[in-house]
């Protein structure tokens, strides 16, 4: 079941600030005005479910209905195949509460020495969920594959960005333009079948909006 999105206001559920400006990116050519969960002061929900898309959910909800406005949230994790997909859904976790994704990284490749594993296999999975203050949610998921990269390069991505080479790529997400990463990325597959979901009657924004 879906719902056409109509309203002219949408929470990302989100402290992340990057992910922010990924996520609204996607949103740039619709007339919403986008807020983020640390514009309004939220607080963060605990994550206690045991998929993307549950997490994803508890997300959005928890900002619908302390907003009163429709709220996105993105759950998004990274996965190597050789390390029984870890870290999967505790990849934000795994770099603690100041979010250092740097040492996260580096505990990652440490666990693929140790395994002994020659397979650097990896892929990064996004589920995004559309939740409105009633209740109602719609939800869209998406991955890429690539290989686990040692040492990271990069410094124009975030998180596990700079340690992932997609397939057919030969820089990491963190070496790629952001236009590249905007067109091909999990995120990008998972926002393509939402907004063919939600977005196709959604105002657009006119370009004298966009000039002002």
């Amino acid at each position: 079941m879906s719902r056409n999105f109509t309203e002219s206001r949408l929470i990302i559920a989100s402290h992340n600030q990057g992910k922010c400006r990924e996520i609204a990116a996607y949103l740039a050519p619709y007339a919403i005005e986008i807020l983020s969960a640390s514009d309004l002061n939220l607080p963060e929900p605990d994550e206690t479910g045991t998929s993307y898309q549950a997490n994803a959910i508890i997300k959005a909800q928890a900002a619908a209905q302390a907003a009163g406005l429709p709220a996105l949230a993105d759950d998004s994790g990274f996965e190597i195949f050789s390390l029984d997909s870890k870290p999967g859904i505790y990849s934000a976790r795994l770099a603690g509460a100041d979010k250092n994704f740097t040492r996260a990284s580096e505990m990652l490749h440490n666990d693929l020495i140790a395994s002994k594993s020659t397979d650097f296999s990896c892929r990064f999975v996004c589920a995004l969920a559309l939740c409105w203050a009633d209740g109602f949610c719609i939800t869209a998921e998406g991955h890429i594959d690539g290989t686990f990269i040692w040492p990271p390069r990069g410094k124009k991505g975030f998180g596990y960005d700079p340690v992932f080479q997609p397939e057919g790529c030969d820089k990491t997400f963190a070496e790629c333009t952001p236009a590249w990463k905007h067109a091909n990325s999990h995120r990008a597959k998972a926002f393509a079948k939402l907004i063919a979901q939600c977005f196709n009657d959604t105002p657009r924004v006119t370009r004298q909006n966009a000039n002002r």
